[in-house]
């Protein structure tokens, strides 16, 4: 049995989980509502405050998928209490980031001015001119956006220069000598 799995699904106050036909789960909560369609081998019972994962059998599909729906499930639950945050450093000489309306408007070293625009599922916070905060109740959203900023211009290991995670390490290469 799955040990990811199994665990069952604590489902606090103020959300509401509803499964439709098809195994349509939909998650309503303070900050919003998350809906996805979990696999028919996959069942999904709502016992009071709590909800369980079962799966049909033990083949090795109906176990890899397990896990994975439980997981998936329990980060919409948290999503909508919580939302989730990635936290983005810009790092260089002259690189810098700010808000315009819904744009984030960064200068990477380009000869021109990098924008990314801000959808529905997302937030963009720039607390300071080399810090970039994303906010979001879809953990999937969040990610795959950050990770596209962070593709503008990745951190390059000679002198750090670039966008990175806050909590990313850079490892460092020691640059050309000169020959004696």
């Amino acid at each position: 049995m799955s040990r990811i799995g199994k665990t069952p699904i604590a489902i606090p106050a103020g959300v509401t989980i509803t499964v439709a036909e098809g195994n349509v789960v939909t998650v309503k909560g303070p900050k919003g509502t998350l809906t996805r369609e979990i696999r028919p081998e996959i069942a999904v019972a709502v016992e009071g405050d709590v909800l369980n994962v079962l799966r049909s059998s033990d083949e090795p599909l109906h176990r890899s998928m397990h896990g994975l729906s439980r997981s998936l499930l329990a980060n919409m639950v948290t999503g909508v209490t919580d939302g989730f945050k990635k936290e983005l450093e810009v790092n260089g000489v002259g690189y810098r980031a700010t808000k315009d309306g819904k744009k984030l408007v960064m200068n990477l070293g380009y000869s021109h001015q990098v924008i990314v625009e801000e959808n529905e599922d997302i937030q963009i916070e720039v607390p300071a001119p080399n810090k970039v905060i994303i906010v979001g109740i879809d953990k999937q959203i969040v990610g795959q956006f950050a990770a596209d900023v962070r593709k503008k211009r990745p951190p390059e290991p000679y002198k750090g220069k670039g966008i990175k995670y806050v909590d990313e390490v850079i490892r460092r290469k020691e640059g050309k000598t000169g020959a004696k």
